[in-house]
């Protein structure tokens, strides 16, 4: 076991974590923050998306122990004060862009990313941005609506590139 310090959602975790454990099983299994999904456990469907000091990556190909001294965003920590949704969290309601749910969290913390790198996308780069998160349900057209419309927002609200309250890369999808 070997130690790690990580911040998650704005809060100081000390924790003894297994050198092979992923990100994703730490905050599932250890942290109990169950909204980050489990969906192909390979980093090819998205589903366990979070965000590593404004990064977007896999949590199930991310080890727990790289996070040590860094700061994760879950889906649970998009509205950290619970009173109400961030705007991308109510667009995917308003317009559709959940079905099953199952892909929804790791697809609105990939497009927080998005949107803290290019506040103004075209549908095209939303499309870009989201390619590494597939959704089985929706076909996609009502996310990508999601996605603009909270962009619109955000914009709107003066918090355009503060979608999820740090600086993002986009991840490479291969």
């Amino acid at each position: 076991m070997q130690p790690v310090r990580i911040s998650v959602n704005g809060k100081q975790h000390e924790l003894l974590v297994d050198p092979l454990a992923s990100l994703l099983h730490v905050l599932r299994d250890g942290l109990h923050l169950s909204g980050t999904k489990e969906g192909c456990g390979t980093g090819y469907c998205g589903a366990c998306t979070v965000l590593v000091d404004g990064n977007a990556v896999n949590a199930c190909l991310y080890f727990a122990v790289d996070a040590d001294q860094r700061e994760v965003t879950t889906i649970e920590g998009l509205a950290p004060d619970g009173a109400a949704l961030h705007p991308l969290q109510a667009a995917f309601v308003a317009c559709n862009g959940l079905q099953c749910g199952y892909c929804t969290p790791g697809m609105i913390v990939s497009a927080a990313a998005l949107l803290a790198e290019d506040p103004s996308p075209s549908a095209e780069a939303v499309r870009h941005g989201l390619a590494g998160n597939i959704c089985r349900c929706t076909g996609y057209q009502p996310i990508v609506e999601a996605v603009l419309s909270a962009a619109e927002q955000l914009r709107a609200e003066g918090r355009a590139g503060d979608a999820a309250a740090r600086p993002a890369r986009l991840r490479a999808r291969a």
